[in-house]
């Protein structure tokens, strides 16, 4: 399943790709694997967000569909 980016999921993944280009620029290993997991830290996120985001979005015209407009009438 192909799942689109929302735009808080595109914020995390330039995140992510900042700081894999500062930790391919870095001379000391260990500042550069930090910076790795972080980015990876945001990929996550970046994909944890944009399926949150998706599911509300779904929820959201669910909800409306399933008022009971016939109460406005009174």
């Amino acid at each position: 399943m192909t799942l689109q980016m929302s735009r808080r999921g595109k914020a995390y993944m330039e995140t992510a790709q900042s700081l894999l280009r500062a930790a391919r620029s870095m001379t000391d290993d260990a500042v550069a694997t930090r910076l790795k997991i972080l980015a990876d830290d945001y990929q996550r996120r970046a994909e944890k967000a944009s399926s949150a985001d998706a599911d509300r979005s779904v929820a959201r015209p669910a909800a409306r569909a399933g008022y009971d407009w016939s109460k406005e009438l009174v």
